[in-house]
């Protein structure tokens, strides 16, 4: 599970980069004939652990609520994210990963419910939510970088 961990830190630090290379203007821009931007991507990539690991265990996550479902899957940017709830998200970055593997260690996440993701996986534990949202991570810092190129 630590290499898992190791990826998920590294594609963090990559999306890092990328939000430190760009203007708050460049995080919120919308391109033409897309709904989403790369400030929304950072969140929802940053947010949608909390659901894949805590929620679906019952369990109260560790982000805020409304954060959680501003970003949730299905939402797009309703208004401009500005650089104070930027800040916030790189806050809980890295600390809800420090906490995941925390309350892991404790084994808080015994009531996990399955769930059928959008992929066609079937996740049954918090160990089989890891990998996948290392993998939503990377798709979501893929996009990110697309963007990029656009704004």
């Amino acid at each position: 599970m630590d290499k898992q961990f190791d990826v998920i830190i590294s594609t963090r630090n990559n999306f890092l980069k990328l939000i430190d290379s760009l203007s708050i203007e460049q995080l919120n821009k919308i391109p033409e004939r897309f709904n989403n931007n790369i400030a929304w991507n950072f969140g929802h990539m940053i947010l949608s652990q909390q659901v894949l690991c805590y929620s679906r265990a019952g369990i109260k996550p560790r982000a805020d609520e409304e954060l959680i479902k501003k970003y949730q899957k299905g939402s797009k940017p309703e208004s401009f994210i500005d650089a104070e709830e930027i800040e916030m998200l790189k806050k809980y970055l890295f600390s809800l990963i420090d906490d995941l593997r925390k309350d892991m260690a404790d084994n808080k996440f015994s009531g996990y419910q399955k769930v059928m993701t959008s992929f066609g996986v079937e996740l049954s534990s918090v160990e089989d939510a890891i990998p996948y949202f290392a993998m939503h991570d990377g798709l979501h810092l893929g996009y990110a970088q697309a963007l990029k190129k656009l704004v």
